[in-house]
């Protein structure tokens, strides 16, 4: 890897994206990154409403490493969250990091409340873990697929691969007509990523 590579600058995120943070916690994070070897590749859509793919996903090193990643970019993500966890008083906080409510006893399951927030937000940028645990798993979580469809809102495909310290985005995506054919081809960009937990991947 060339000197010139490792410093490539990061993607600029377009106006439509949903923004947050200051040039004093992208400068801090960014030299974190830096120093610890990192660097981050692709391109960002201008559009203020994606599901992020982000995998793979086997060490709560990937959050500290992903929330650096996320404030470098100056952008603003949410999560999905199991409704009890934004009671008071913690439920604030909760929101403020970007959690976004499911309560999962509903008439209507999670993909249905997804939905319906970027039905009535102008910009949702919304990550999701498909593995949904750091333990390995024989088969990854199809909802993200699903909120995408429903919503008529793109997937962009989101890696962290430890053999290069590389975090990556792109390509961007939208859900066809087969849930089949989209998660095989989604699963084979993810193939020549290595983890930081080869082993659980």
């Amino acid at each position: 890897m060339s000197d010139q590579a490792s410093h490539q600058a990061p993607p600029r995120p377009g106006p439509a994206l949903p923004r947050r943070g200051n040039a004093l916690a992208r400068g801090f994070f960014s030299a974190c990154l830096r120093i610890a070897g990192w660097r981050i590749e692709g391109e960002l859509p201008n559009t203020g409403k994606i599901v992020v793919v982000a995998a793979p996903h086997t060490s709560n090193w990937d959050f500290v490493v992903g929330i650096a990643c996320v404030f470098v970019l100056g952008i603003k993500f949410h999560w999905m969250g199991k409704h009890t966890l934004f009671r008071p008083p913690f439920g604030g906080v909760m929101r403020w990091l970007g959690g976004l409510a499911i309560d999962r006893t509903a008439a209507h399951g999670a993909v249905e409340q997804v939905a319906e927030e970027f039905d009535k937000r102008k910009q949702l940028l919304l990550v999701v873990t498909p593995e949904g645990t750091r333990s390995k798993v024989e088969r990854w979580k199809t909802g993200f697929w699903h909120i995408a469809r429903r919503a008529e809102v793109p997937i962009l495909l989101a890696g962290i691969d430890y053999g290069r310290k590389r975090l990556l985005f792109g390509p961007l995506m939208h859900p066809g007509e087969s849930l089949e054919d989209d998660m095989a081809t989604i699963q084979a960009h993810y193939r020549g990523m290595t983890p930081r937990r080869p082993e659980l991947f």
